[in-house]
């Protein structure tokens, strides 16, 4: 039997409407193995790269580079190197951890805080892409956290702190802030395009991001930016984030005139895999967001708003939620459960599951599975729900009830995943 991808599957699948949820949130997550993902999209045979389509004749080239950002990143590395080998000249990749590459550097950087390891990684990948001319091939992996992970100079790495602290608080989405992280970077926005202009660049897009906003992937360091030093400095001073250093963005063609960029993973890949597999259970479907930001209590009402007997309602995106100071442990998949159980909604024949894609939902834990054994063990317990949804301590709760998902970092990353099944 395969290995679960959920670790505490077993623990967890106590109902058959769990066992139901468990297996199709399992779909989503082994269609995104980062592994699978390169190897069924990149193809090499003979002298021919291969991408979705297109091909590169790896012959015209002197050097072939490899830099990567981001939590897939190297996972992706060690796959690309399965394909490519010794075909690959030098190359440095900045993830969670490191992995054992034969020619590609990998580091381990920290996320969602920048930090000096970071900064170290991003040194190596600008010393390898500097100097690029027309005899290199570029390969840039680039997926999720990559914003946090690629730093150039601690000037970057430090205001990429203070940006996500003070954004913490303002409960804005993810566009918003990778707008501002554009303007503090020579590397973001495109600027890893202008660098290594005269070189080709193939850019891999793992996106984390909801919907089809791919030049939001780490701050989009391979699209050209269509945003301007003027909207980064509205969105900071709307949101009073403080003060910053802002730069341009390169605005020219010719930098990008040379750019491939292909979209190999996202949260629809997750999505529709989930769908598939709740069809093969013969549950009827209803995907209603691929791009969920709204604030948690909106967000459940959607999803919620659609059920209905032996169906399925899928989501993913990354709903909003304002974190104050002080607060206890957890991430917004497990609040968005907390935040289920608070409204009182009768769960009754009803699972309920969020997760993070990247396993970590700002914990150890991916998520939380919810249903009705949840409710009758915290009142077991005498959990007060929002006494622990108004401290955000989320995660210490469904320590208690037992009702956490543990995946593991999944060494994938394409925003959170929701799932509501009910069936009599």
């Amino acid at each position: 039997m395969e290995k679960s991808l959920i670790k505490n599957f077993d623990e967890l699948n106590t109902t058959d409407n769990r066992k139901l949820a468990l297996s199709i949130a399992e779909a989503g997550l082994s269609a995104i193995n980062t592994e699978n993902v390169v190897l069924n999209s990149v193809k090499l045979e003979g002298d021919v790269l291969s991408i979705k389509g297109e091909s590169f004749i790896l012959s015209k080239f002197k050097n072939i580079k490899v830099v990567g950002f981001g939590k897939s990143s190297c996972d992706a590395a060690l796959a690309l190197e399965k394909v490519l080998g010794s075909k690959i000249n030098a190359g440095a990749v900045v993830g969670l951890s490191k992995v054992n590459c034969e020619y590609i550097e990998t580091f381990a950087g920290t996320h969602p805080r920048p930090s000096s390891p970071n900064v170290l990684a991003g040194k190596k990948i600008y010393e390898l892409l500097k100097d690029s001319t027309e005899e290199d091939l570029i390969i840039a992996l680039v997926s999720g956290g990559g914003s946090a992970l690629l730093c150039y100079g601690d000037e970057e790495c430090e205001q990429g702190t203070q940006l996500y602290d003070n954004f913490l608080k303002s409960g804005k989405t993810i566009s918003e802030m990778n707008t501002i992280r554009k303007h503090l970077s020579v590397l973001k926005g495109g600027g890893l395009a202008k660098l290594a202009y005269g070189a080709t660049i193939i850019g891999l897009i793992f996106s984390d991001v909801p919907g089809d906003n791919f030049k939001d992937v780490a701050s989009g360091a391979t699209y050209k930016d269509e945003t301007t030093v003027d909207d980064a400095e509205k969105i900071i001073k709307d949101n009073n984030l403080g003060n910053f250093n802002l730069i341009e963005t390169p605005k020219e063609d010719k930098y990008f005139e040379k750019v491939h960029n292909f979209v190999l993973v996202s949260n629809k890949t997750a999505v529709e895999a989930m769908a598939e597999k709740a069809k093969e259970l013969n549950l009827e479907t209803n995907i209603i967001s691929t791009d969920l930001y709204d604030e948690t209590s909106v967000a459940i009402d959607k999803i919620f708003s659609v059920k209905k007997e032996n169906s399925i309602v899928l989501a993913a995106g990354e709903p909003s939620i304002v974190v104050p100071k002080n607060v206890g442990k957890g991430g917004r998949n497990l609040h968005m459960g907390l935040s289920v159980l608070s409204q009182n909604i009768d769960l009754k024949d009803t699972v309920f599951i969020s997760l993070a894609s990247d396993g970590m939902d700002n914990s150890d834990a991916a998520g939380a599975i919810i249903d009705s054994e949840t409710i009758r063990k915290a009142k077991d317990l005498n959990l007060d729900v929002s006494d622990y949804l108004a401290r955000f301590d989320s995660y210490n709760f469904f320590q208690k009830t037992g009702d956490m998902i543990m995946t593991g970092p999944t060494g994938a990353n394409v925003s959170d995943l929701m799932i509501l099944l009910s069936k009599k």
